[in-house]
């Protein structure tokens, strides 16, 4: 999918590259997970990938929260599929988890989905992770331009060498990954991605009436920190949560960032930082 509606610009392929990252049978499954024990704070999380990934993205972050007793489920969407809009890939994300006390968080690209699950679910939380936040009716691959992602990525390329919008995965979204664990991701490739989601115009008319997070990525070199910050306070008036790492937080602090999910499911209704 070409989000960055300028062809031939060099971060294009920067974005067409977004993720390159092995899947198992089980994650391709969209399998549930976990060890719901009930109680305060317990919740299942529904784990929405980016764009050309796959659940695999999320194995770490899943790990230590079922440790906690949460339940999770991270499915593999259909990327590759031209005949699927928005509407589709909610489904797929909804399909595997009905009726739970849901918190729906999402990465990057997968913020346009998430508000179109967390109301078809009745999610009582929507958490998004260095996120593409829309507006309403804007298609995705309209998002770079009307943001101005391409300026605030020049600016920070600038400032640090060219290593923000790198055309090498390594240094844009892996750079602060585990060197074993970012080789294992860019040598098992990244999945087709279908132009039909970009295409499709985000359908609400708002954003949803359910509390909302936003996790802003502090070195990250594919949505500039000060770029992400304004954003978030245009687009959805709140002050973000912070964590220092990188696009791929889910594989460089899996902990630290299932130590603020958990954390947002034990939290009842709105809360400073939040929509409500």
């Amino acid at each position: 999918m070409n989000l960055a509606g300028q062809p031939g610009h060099k971060d294009e392929a920067v974005f067409g590259t977004r993720h390159c990252r092995v899947h198992g049978a089980a994650y391709r499954a969209g399998r549930l997970c976990g060890r719901g024990q009930g109680g305060d704070g317990v919740a299942a999380f529904v784990l929405i990938h980016g764009a050309h990934d796959v659940g695999w993205y999320w194995h770490l972050v899943e790990q230590e929260l079922r440790a906690r007793g949460h339940e999770t489920t991270a499915p593999d969407l259909p990327c590759e599929d031209d005949t699927a809009g928005l509407a589709d890939t909610v489904a797929g994300a909804a399909e595997h988890l009905r009726g739970s006390d849901l918190v729906v968080v999402a990465q990057s690209f997968g913020a346009f989905t998430a508000p179109l699950a967390a109301v078809r679910l009745r999610a009582r939380a929507i958490v998004l992770v260095t996120g593409m936040i829309p507006a309403p009716g804007e298609k995705p691959e309209d998002w770079p331009a009307n943001t101005g992602l391409w300026q605030a990525v020049a600016e920070q390329a600038v400032r640090d060498g060219g290593k923000t919008g790198s055309g090498d995965p390594l240094v844009t979204f892996y750079h602060d990954v585990p060197r074993d664990l970012a080789v294992q991701a860019v040598r098992n490739g990244g999945r087709p991605q279908s132009d039909t989601p970009g295409r499709s115009p985000w359908p609400l008319s708002a954003w949803p009436a359910i509390p909302t997070r936003f996790i802003l990525c502090t070195e990250d070199r594919f949505f500039p920190a000060a770029f992400m910050r304004r954003v978030v306070a245009e687009r959805l008036g709140i002050v973000p949560d912070q964590i220092a790492a990188g696009h791929c937080v889910a594989l460089s602090r899996p902990k630290d960032l299932a130590t603020m999910l958990a954390g947002y499911a034990a939290t009842h209704g709105g809360a400073p930082g939040s929509t409500s």
